[in-house]
């Protein structure tokens, strides 16, 4: 049995064409993991739109009905980077529904990845970032309200630190954090999340991995959790435009693999969001294809 994937076709959701989010690599994601062998067509899931009473675990009334609308103030749209369109709000909608069956789907089969998500940077009540709505925090609260888990952890190896997640989890020891971000970029006020790790600039692979190798699993061992919500961002690499860590293709797969083997060998599940990466379309889909290679490998490797 190879993981089950997430995705849905409206993800790329148009932008013109000068915008320096790469929306299009959802769909140039899905077509490459065909392409290359790495899912057939029979594993990808389709998810539905997140109800209101599932963003209400963690946004405002308020902040998502004025983003459905398209009546935030001129400040906040700007703080988030992306137009209120209509297909823009439905995508959105459909992503964190997309990470909430992702998680499920991890529950159920030991590992599941979504072709999207990881939109850390978005608070109760209001956007940052390119991001939105909070994936990773509506999918925790939506499985411990409804008693599938007792306890998670995030686990974001994303370039920027997870700070709205850390926000929204400051007061719920339900929910474990650890950012793994590099301490000189955005965003320049951090928060405090459970375990953070702050990089200093252009961290190569050896020294990165040899970071993390310790810290996820003592970690894991101290907290135990039900579900880990791993955000495998690729903006550490090299040639991220965003980014200011050193990381290679080489490297990011062996970091995926590390995460991926650390919690399936102590059988925790784990749910896997793509998260950031800012660079030309054709090296930066490649790149985000690496931890779906590392999922299937590493179920391969533990029997599931």
């Amino acid at each position: 049995m190879r993981p089950p994937f997430v995705y849905h076709p409206l993800y790329s959701a148009p932008l013109p064409s000068s915008h320096r989010f790469p929306m299009a690599k959802f769909k140039l994601l899905h077509e490459l993991l065909l392409q290359q062998g790495v899912a057939d067509p029979g594993q990808f899931q389709t998810p539905l739109p997140a109800p209101r009473r599932w963003l209400e675990l963690v946004h405002s009334p308020r902040y998502h009905r004025a983003f459905a609308r398209g009546e935030l103030n001129p400040q906040e749209q700007r703080r988030i980077g992306l137009p209120a369109t209509t297909p823009l709000v439905q995508r959105t909608w459909l992503a964190v529904g997309g990470t909430v069956l992702t998680a499920r789907l991890a529950l159920q089969h030991g590992v599941a990845c979504h072709l999207a998500g990881g939109t850390h940077h978005a608070f109760p009540d209001h956007g940052s970032g390119f991001c939105i709505f909070n994936d990773c925090a509506v999918a925790a609260r939506v499985l411990l309200q409804e008693g599938l888990v007792r306890s998670l952890m995030v686990i974001d190896l994303d370039v920027h630190q997870g700070d709205a997640t850390a926000a929204i989890f400051a007061e719920d020891p339900r929910v474990t954090t650890l950012s793994v971000h590099c301490a000189s970029n955005f965003p320049l006020r951090k928060q405090i999340s459970d375990h953070d790790l702050p990089l200093d600039d252009g961290l190569e692979d050896d020294d990165y991995l040899r970071a993390i190798g310790d810290l996820i699993p003592d970690l894991l061992d101290q907290v135990r959790p039900d579900l880990v919500l791993y955000n495998a961002g690729v903006d550490p690499h090299r040639n991220d435009r965003l980014g200011r860590l050193c990381l290679s293709d080489n490297g990011l797969l062996n970091r995926d693999r590390l995460v991926l083997d650390t919690c399936l060998r102590r059988r925790i599940p784990i749910a896997t969001v793509i998260g950031g990466g800012y660079d030309a379309l054709e090296d930066l889909v490649p790149r985000h294809s690496l931890v779906f290679r590392a999922a299937s490998e590493q179920a391969r490797l533990h029997g599931l």
